[in-house]
């Protein structure tokens, strides 16, 4: 072990200031770490009842080796000492010295009225409450379990009262060993690796370089801030036995506060209130009213009249305020390790994931943002848009009803030109790009979680056999059968039950996916109605665009309409879940996502659909249009094309759904809490400056959503679907989303640390059900994307002219200069005597050309009314439906084969991580090796000396 550790190189220093305070700086390590995550993937207890039995110098030894090295991370030692964090241990010292305990321990509200024991957990009530009873014999027994107590009443109201619970050493250390805690208990070996000469000497010329050039900007300022992430101890489950095993400097901060109340919170669970099997725990006593809130505190202010680079963070809380909350560290990553020590893994696996979905974002916005500068660099070029804007000799038919007029061609020439900026060569790159980035996204942030799972140990942690919801047992307490797992009696749904409640949830789901449908029927019909109204409307500057201005009334009028429906999918989702009758509560939690992405999915995409698929494609022609209850006529595309209205949609509900997210969630809490702070002022009057403890601080902060992380998860994964699924339709899709999640990472972190109350932190392995929604989108983005080029744009007709009917044709080009008469040829002839009664419109054309028009043009592959079959489909229109089929199965495939190879080729695991993970297993095994070793050498000393005999001895 000497020789091994003697390799290790360790450049951390704290440096005091006068004024007492700590600010640690920069970590330099000269080696490289290889084992660099917080546990291995080898059974520890095994390995712990190797080494229990060694000797006493050899735990002195690793002691030995410990103190030299720099401590881990599992205190509060990063922090000043006065702060809200570490002065538990300073009372203690001062206490041993005689003194007595600081008064601001008294004062903060963070600790008892002795100022020692630190508050874990928050319980508040309400005297007036009717449920005496229960929180008496659940208080009893929260005391029988060895926490401490002590109530205070509200400085607000007298009639809220506050439980404080503290739960001592014996308490946590007991519990911990039952739930699995992994603790720190040896610290990692550092090795230098073998380097060639001529390798070492580029590593000194690439450093000396490295000096000379800017630091990251992105990283955060190591100089001023604690490196939180670093954490270099091997851990295992926490063992009461084999407690000299582990790294302890101080009792009362080697958990931190984050394991106490989640401890505490397992407690509490597990408390009888009455007696009986199913009276039991905080949460149905949260349910029943017996108590208002449960939650632990906050680590005190997120701010501090300092500056956090001179005197050092005041807590944890006011250091993820600085470095995370802050929007002048917009640009930098998150201090993912921090954010997790504070909020819990499944908080932090939820912020990683946005993260790196974020970074992400970046190569998808600039290739969409290059395809449309691509659009307008090449705009003077294009040959469709120019005959468009050149056709002033073409006359198009009316695209409503009688109020709406004939229309020359060359008005259009501004759609055409906007048309162009999405809709041009680099489409289908785009699209076939997208498609391989969603599966590179999924495939690499599974690489990112296994490194994740592994640096904060979660990869050998499985979730421990969850208990029955409240709800199941009152509902099934009179059938039981036995659990194949624990072994004991539990309530059973019976299999027909079961399914019949399954059917009942899949027709209610069934019916309001229809309610979704008939909401865009109703927005169909507006759309029909209003392009005449608009038509006829006496100002000009609506009049002539009465399609556009019909097409943003109706997104608006359907984005309303998503707002209120979405309101009642929650409370329709919630009745269908609980129809359902799930086991567990992580049954119930993804039924209910499952339920409400479905809702949520529907109703925010298919108006989309409609405009993509079916807006201009079931219309007829002049003369036979298709109608809708024989009295509206379907609305038809634009002369310069349908993709401007489907672009009009994604581009409104985009952002107008983003800033409603974004108000709604850190615009109605800090308004909430700006309401409460009004009353408070008004309530206290003269004793306005009265300064509140923790505890009431944090009750006055609004609760965490009831659902978790739900909302948060369900905003990003719909705006994953619109930044895909039609995503060749508007290529600044990415743009916009990625814009928004660099402001969507500040407001949540903003929220989670300054606005909502502490979250019990949880532990989580991955993001759960949502990956698997991911990875539905991904699929039907390739499908939805293919289509939209085939049928939506115009990019098939196009390259059909340009090889089949244009100036290059049979000559294998399809340059602009074979585009020449594409306008013309893509454009109907239909004779206006041919109108229907209904369809005729008021005005002849005169005012064109001086007499009545007697020819106008649409949009289709007809022939003219002159041919043997008036109107009948020309060859042109089967070529063009032909190519349409085949580039859409092409495509499908192509891209599919891709993602394939894709997944193929990427591995779940790193390869680095893994060798890491087999060069801790080899480590340990030289550790259990070398410690027997010293314990049997040991042994034979002993024999000699007491001179028995030890023949046959090994070594």
């Amino acid at each position: 072990m000497e020789a091994k550790s003697s390799g290790i190189t360790n450049g951390k220093t704290k440096v005091f200031h006068p004024e007492g305070g700590v600010d640690l700086q920069s970590y330099q390590l000269d080696m490289q770490i290889l084992p660099d995550g917080p546990k291995s993937d080898v059974d520890f207890s095994e390995i712990l009842n190797a080494i229990q039995e060694m000797a006493k110098d050899v735990n002195i030894l690793f002691d030995e080796l410990e103190a030299v090295n720099s401590p881990c991370k599992d205190d509060d030692s990063l922090l000043h000492p006065g702060n809200l964090t570490s002065t538990s241990d300073d009372a203690s010292r001062l206490e041993a010295a005689g003194e007595t305990v600081p008064e601001k321990n008294k004062s903060n509200g963070l600790y008892f009225r002795d100022g020692k024991c630190r508050i874990d957990y928050i319980l508040v009530y309400r005297k007036s409450n009717p449920q005496m009873e229960k929180r008496e014999i659940f208080e009893r027994n929260i005391r029988a379990e060895g926490l401490q107590m002590e109530k205070e009443s509200s400085l607000i109201n007298s009639d809220i009262i506050f439980v404080k619970l503290h739960a001592p050493w014996e308490v946590l250390g007991r519990y911990a060993e039952q739930m699995n805690v992994r603790m720190p208990f040896r610290r990692k070996i550092y090795y230098l690796p073998r380097r060639y000469k001529f390798m070492s000497r580029i590593d000194k010329q690439i450093s000396s370089f490295r000096r000379w050039l800017p630091k990251k900007p992105m990283r955060l300022d190591k100089e001023t801030l604690p490196d939180l992430e670093e954490n270099d101890c091997y851990t295992a489950p926490f063992s009461q036995q084999r407690i000299h095993h582990f790294i302890i400097h101080n009792k009362d901060t080697f958990f931190n506060n984050a394991t106490r109340s989640r401890i505490v919170h397992h407690i509490l669970q597990r408390i009888k209130y009455e007696e009986g099997k199913n009276k039991i725990g905080l949460n149905r006593l949260l349910t029943n009213g017996s108590y208002e809130a449960a939650f632990p505190l906050h680590e005190g202010s997120y701010r501090s009249k300092n500056s956090i680079r001179t005197h050092g963070a005041v807590n944890h809380r006011h250091l993820l305020y600085e470095c995370w909350a802050s929007w002048g560290v917009w640009y930098k990553y998150q201090p993912l390790d921090l954010v997790r020590r504070y909020f819990g893994e499944k908080i932090g696996l939820y912020f990683a994931w946005l993260g790196w979905y974020t970074g992400m974002l970046f190569p998808a916005a600039f290739i969409g943002l290059f395809v449309f500068l691509y659009g307008v660099i090449t705009l003077d070029h294009c040959q469709v848009s120019k005959e468009v804007c050149q056709a002033t000799d073409i006359i198009m038919c009316p695209v409503c009803d009688k109020y709406c007029p004939f229309m020359r061609l060359s008005d259009s020439c501004v759609y055409a030109k906007v048309t162009h900026l999405f809709d041009n060569g680099a489409t289908v790159f785009f699209a076939v790009f997208m498609a391989v980035w969603a599966t590179v996204f999924l495939e690499f942030w599974k690489r990112r979680r296994a490194v994740i799972a592994y640096d904060w140990d979660l990869i050998d942690w499985e979730e421990e056999e969850e208990e029955i919801r409240p709800q199941f047992e009152a509902k099934y307490s009179k059938k039981e059968r036995m659990n194949p797992i624990s072994g004991k009696p539990e309530p059973y749904q019976a299999f027909a039950d079961k399914c019949s409640r399954l059917i009942v949830s899949a027709s209610g789901i069934f019916f309001m996916i229809c309610v979704v449908i008939a909401a865009v029927f109703g927005i169909v019909i507006y759309r029909v109605v209003t392009v005449s109204t608009f038509a006829a409307f006496k100002w000009a500057l609506i009049r002539n665009n009465s399609q556009v201005a019909t097409t943003g009334t109706a997104v608006c009028i359907n984005f309303c309409i998503i707002m209120l429906l979405n309101v009642l999918y929650e409370k329709v989702a919630l009745l269908l879940t609980n129809l359902e009758q799930p086991r567990t509560e992580s049954e119930w939690e993804n039924s209910f996502t499952l339920k409400m992405f479905l809702f949520q999915f529907v109703n925010l995409n298919s108006s989309t659909f409609y405009i993509a698929f079916f807006l201009g494609r079931f219309t007829g022609h002049p003369g036979a249009y298709l109608r809708l209850i024989n009295r509206w006529r379907l609305e038809e595309c634009h002369p310069s094309g349908c993709l401007i209205d489907l672009c009009m949609q994604m581009g409104i509900i985009m952002v107008l759904k983003q800033t409603w997210n974004n108000f709604m969630e850190l615009g109605y809490p800090l308004i909430q809490n700006w309401w409460t702070r009004r009353k408070v002022r008004q309530e206290r009057g003269p004793e306005r400056k009265l300064s509140f403890p923790q505890w009431e601080k944090d009750y006055n902060l609004q609760p965490m959503n009831a659902y978790g992380l739900f909302d948060e998860y369900l905003e990003m994964i719909l705006q994953f679907g619109f930044t895909t699924i039609f995503v060749a339709a508007f290529p600044l899709a990415p743009l916009l989303a990625l814009l928004n999640n660099i402001i969507e990472i500040r407001l949540d972190a903003y929220k989670f640390v300054t606005q909502w109350r502490r979250p019990l932190a949880s532990r989580a392995k991955d993001i759960g059900i949502w990956y698997g929604i991911l990875e539905g989108i991904g699929i039907l983005s390739v499908i939805t994307n293919a289509f939209v080029i085939a049928i939506t744009s115009d990019f098939i007709p196009r390259l059909v002219y340009a090889y089949k009917y244009g100036p290059c044709a049979g000559q294998g080009e399809a340059g602009q200069k074979c585009m020449v008469g594409y306008v013309n040829a893509s454009l109907s002839v239909f004779r206006i005597s041919d109108f229907e009664n209904r369809s005729e419109p008021e005005s002849d054309g005169s005012e064109f050309s001086g007499t009545p028009l007697k020819y106008c043009r649409y949009r289709d592959y007809r022939d003219p009314p002159h041919s043997l079959v008036p109107y009948g489909y020309t060859l042109q229109f089967w070529h063009v439906l032909a190519a349409r089929l085949a580039f859409i199965i092409v495509f499908e495939h192509l891209v599919f084969c891709i993602k394939h190879l894709i997944s193929y080729l990427i591995p779940d695991l790193p390869k680095d991580l893994r060798d890491r993970m087999r060069r801790e297993k080899y480590l340990i095994q030289e550790m259990m090796y070398e410690a027997e070793l010293e314990r049997l050498q040991k042994e034979r000393k002993e024999r000699k000396k007491n001179g028995k005999a030890h023949h046959n001895e090994w070594p």
